[in-house]
């Protein structure tokens, strides 16, 4: 896949202006908020030719049938979970990126970081020369892994995250672990807390039945979660750990309530755990009870492990 970069194009807030009717139009009295993201939404920028678009609605599935039927692709959660991604490539090139709720922090990041950009043309300008020394190693335009990123995202990653942090932005984030960083960090956490245990399930992370969540906390990675998909509509959550200093402030609570919510909308129906008895009063915390753990991969449980659950109808 080769990526191109050109020079800004003025019309691009005019090609924005008019994708926005059309995914308007189509959501109707479902539609939330739309806004212009990304470096196509920055006067003077470089850019890939793709107008990025953050669309908010109230009902994910009526918004999918929908923007379907208006030319939009639907292309999955790409790395954030709760985001529906869609792609147009008909006419106007769109990345559409669609949330469900209001105070998703990828949204107030987007626009944070989009506004940062127009109010610091020297900062504009050495992210543009970045982009472009980038585009000059032929590496660039090659795949790192089946699922993670092209090497070009990744490069400009460390100068996204000192704008972050310029910008004072340190909300909770969860992405799915695609890059490097994220999956290194993944395994010394599953090392850290889980060396004394034979672990099978240290190489899924390209598996489809095995998703892995990172917590951040603005650019900071401080905890990690291990999700099993199941057959007959039930998950189990292999691992969830935080780390030591980020502990008893709650953020442990709001990873496991976003894993329960994303399992729910994606028609999970229960959700398994086999808990430490140190950790049992944290689930419980949680409205789970004990509960059949019934593990179809038939690994031997540690004897000492409590198994709970919660249906999430």
């Amino acid at each position: 896949m080769k990526i191109e970069v050109v020079t800004h194009n003025s019309d691009w807030p005019k090609m924005f202006e008019s994708e926005k009717t059309i995914i308007s139009n189509a959501l109707g009295d479902n539609c939330v908020a739309i806004h212009h993201i990304g470096s196509t939404s920055v006067p003077g920028l470089v850019a890939k030719p793709k107008i990025d678009i953050i669309a908010i609605a109230k009902d994910r599935k009526s918004s999918i049938e929908n923007l379907e039927k208006a030319g939009y692709k639907y292309k999955g959660e790409w790395n954030i979970p709760l985001q529906c991604g869609f792609s147009k490539r008909d006419g106007v090139a769109v990345n559409l990126h669609m949330f469900f709720d209001e105070d998703h922090p990828e949204i107030e990041l987007n626009l944070r970081f989009r506004d940062f950009l127009k109010t610091h043309p020297d900062v504009c300008r050495e992210y543009g020369a970045l982009k472009m020394k980038i585009l000059q190693d032929d590496a660039a335009h090659e795949k790192v892994g089946k699922l993670s990123f092209p090497v070009y995202t990744i490069r400009k990653r460390k100068f996204i995250d000192d704008i972050i942090e310029k910008i004072g932005f340190n909300r909770l984030r969860i992405l799915k672990c695609l890059t490097y960083d994220e999956r290194n960090a993944a395994k010394l956490f599953r090392k850290k807390y889980f060396s004394e245990q034979k672990d099978p399930y240290f190489g899924t992370f390209d598996e489809q039945n095995h998703e892995h969540f990172i917590l951040y906390k603005g650019t900071e990675i401080i905890g990690y979660a291990h999700i099993q998909l199941w057959p007959e509509s039930r998950a189990a959550l292999r691992i969830i750990v935080l780390l030591e200093e980020s502990r008893r402030q709650n953020f442990g609570s709001h990873f496991l309530e976003i894993i329960e919510k994303w399992l729910k909308v994606h028609d999970y129906k229960s959700i398994h755990v086999e808990s430490s008895e140190k950790a049992v009063n944290f689930y419980k915390k949680h409205k789970y009870i004990e509960m059949s753990f019934d593990d179809p991969d038939g690994y031997e449980s540690d004897p000492q492990d409590i198994a709970i659950g919660k249906m999430l109808g």
